[in-house]
């Protein structure tokens, strides 16, 4: 039953993070909030000591707080920043964090050349017929990095604690 929760709330977040990124240019807060509540309520059933578990939240709030002063001076929205720090609590302080952040900012340099590519190309206005090709061909508006974060997190989940927790579990089953 842990197990169906964990690989149900966390891809399914990160799937709808980067959809709606895409289709608005906006990422609800209650992704983020879902997200948060989600790992705060099952991570202790899963059996994760609690300095473990402790070390988790230390992730989110150090994320949140680099976040917040990137989104202080512009270079990141607040969605973006929300979903990156409720994302780290998911996979707490250690080294798949670090892949976890460094697949996103991959990731989010490619999204960021193929858009800019986008927006000079001529295509653009042929696809102004779809709302959100039409928002993304404009120049002041900015990335829809919550593609990035959400594919990211997909990728690199499977690599996480909790990850490896479930992949264990199912197949013992």
């Amino acid at each position: 039953m842990i197990e169906a929760a964990i690989l149900i709330v966390f891809p399914f977040a990160m799937a709808f993070a980067a959809i709606s990124d895409l289709l608005s240019m906006t990422i609800q807060n209650r992704v983020s909030l879902i997200l948060v509540g989600a790992f705060a309520i099952l991570a202790p059933l899963t059996g994760m000591a609690w300095d473990v578990y402790a070390l988790h939240f230390a992730a989110g709030f150090a994320v949140l707080t680099a976040t917040f002063g990137l989104f202080a001076i512009r270079a990141m929205g607040g969605g973006d920043a929300k979903l990156m720090a409720a994302t780290a609590l998911w996979f707490g302080l250690n080294t798949s964090l670090v892949t976890y952040l460094f697949t996103a900012s991959m990731l989010g340099g490619m999204l960021t050349l193929a858009i800019l590519a986008y927006r000079r190309s001529p295509i653009t206005v042929v696809a102004g017929r779809f709302e959100f090709m039409r928002r993304l061909a404009q120049n002041d508006i900015g990335i829809p990095y919550g593609i990035a974060l959400g594919a990211a997190g997909l990728l690199t989940f499977p690599q996480s604690a909790l990850g490896t927790w479930v992949l264990g579990r199912l197949s013992s089953l």
